[in-house]
């Protein structure tokens, strides 16, 4: 087998030589990594990913090939895949390509055969940073110098990149609508307007599943325009990079508030907690993967969680009427929140996340309770 060289550079200075799969050519973005031993394929298609490279932890990738059903969006979101050892051969029933043949499919450049665990832990002492990978330009000293010119991920807009153009009806789910209706006989089904930074699929799956009806509009679009499709709830999507820049859906929930029950998931939770007149900060290395201890302070249980974020709420600027329901037990940032008089709650992490765990699946049907 003929393989070519491709070469990962970081902004300080370190430069991981290994070998290119998928598509060839250069990408850049923010390299982070993912803890998760299953799942590549939902890392993948997560729009949160925009901008980034990611790094999978995991030793051996794409053992298990790639489906259309395992999607979270329409094709790849990452900006680049790194990974120790590339399975070209997978073995499983469901599987109609190689992890391999996916990316090169959609145009995205892989490389194996790095120490990640050394890439891992530099990002670990030192923080995320920025990176350039290629298969087309291995001059060391080239690619670094296009690795410190990148701009930060700080302060960009990167929803804007990856949310739907127009309003649409979501049609799939575990359930149909019937199915849904012999499950919670009696049950009246309710009408959510979900507001997309860059959702993942099985978020609406979810809502399907406990008997919603979903509009999917744009993250842009204003509070008249929820409104006028009168929902009984409203769901604020995940989505990627820094919720900061995003000051009109930070105005757009702001107008929301105590109106509807409202119910936020990773980005959507920070921006509600910036729409409520709390803080965000940048985390050194963020939280990745399928393993993430989270409190449950309200039940005293532990939930091990799924989780793709590199930012967070600040706990200490809550507001009074605003209480951290959710600890994450690693290093104790608030992982959720709950308003203390209006039906207004949102975690950090993935309740929704088709590899698992499902410990936290029960929040889909809280904010359904609060429709009722």
């Amino acid at each position: 087998m003929t393989r070519s060289p491709a070469k990962l550079a970081l902004e300080d200075g370190a430069v991981y030589t290994g070998w290119a799969f998928g598509a060839t050519g250069e990408t850049s973005g923010e390299v982070v990594f993912n803890t998760s031993m299953t799942g590549y394929q939902e890392v993948l298609t997560d729009p949160s990913y925009k901008g980034q490279i990611v790094t999978m932890t995991y030793p051996q990738i794409g053992n298990y090939g790639v489906n259309a059903e395992d999607r979270e969006s329409r094709r790849p979101q990452v900006e680049g895949f790194v990974v120790r050892e590339l399975s070209r051969i997978p073995s499983n029933y469901r599987a109609t390509a190689t992890l391999e043949a996916y990316l090169a499919e959609h145009g995205v450049i892989g490389l194996e055969g790095i120490d990640t665990r050394a890439l891992v832990r530099r990002l670990r002492v030192r923080g995320t940073m920025n990176g350039v990978l290629s298969t087309t330009d291995l001059d060391d000293v080239s690619l670094v110098r296009k690795a410190q010119a990148l701009p930060s991920i700080v302060g960009r807009d990167l929803a804007k990149t990856v949310m739907p153009p127009a309003p649409f009806t979501w049609r799939e789910g575990f359930c149909s609508p019937l199915a849904s209706q012999e499950l919670h006989p009696g049950r009246r089904r309710h009408k959510v307007v979900a507001l997309d930074f860059g959702m993942k699929w099985n978020i609406l799956r979810c809502l399907t599943e406990v008997g919603c009806d979903v509009t999917v509009v744009p993250g842009s679009a204003s509070p008249q325009e929820i409104l006028d499709l009168q929902p009984d709830g409203i769901f604020l999507s995940n989505g990627p990079g820094d919720p900061e820049p995003l000051t009109y859906a930070h105005e757009t929930i702001r107008h929301l508030l105590g109106k509807k029950p409202i119910f936020g998931i990773c980005l959507g939770h920070q921006l509600l907690g910036l729409a409520l007149g709390a803080k965000t900060f940048k985390l050194k290395f963020g939280h990745r993967g399928a393993n993430q201890p989270v409190l449950n302070r309200r039940t005293q249980r532990v939930e091990i969680t799924t989780q793709n974020h590199g930012f967070a709420v600040d706990t200490a600027t809550l507001p009074p009427d605003v209480e951290a329901t959710h600890i994450n037990l690693n290093d104790g940032t608030l992982e959720g929140l709950r308003h203390r008089r209006w039906p207004i709650f949102s975690v950090q992490y993935h309740p929704e996340a088709s590899a698992g765990p499902h410990d936290s699946s029960y929040l889909f049907e809280e904010f359904r309770r609060l429709m009722e």
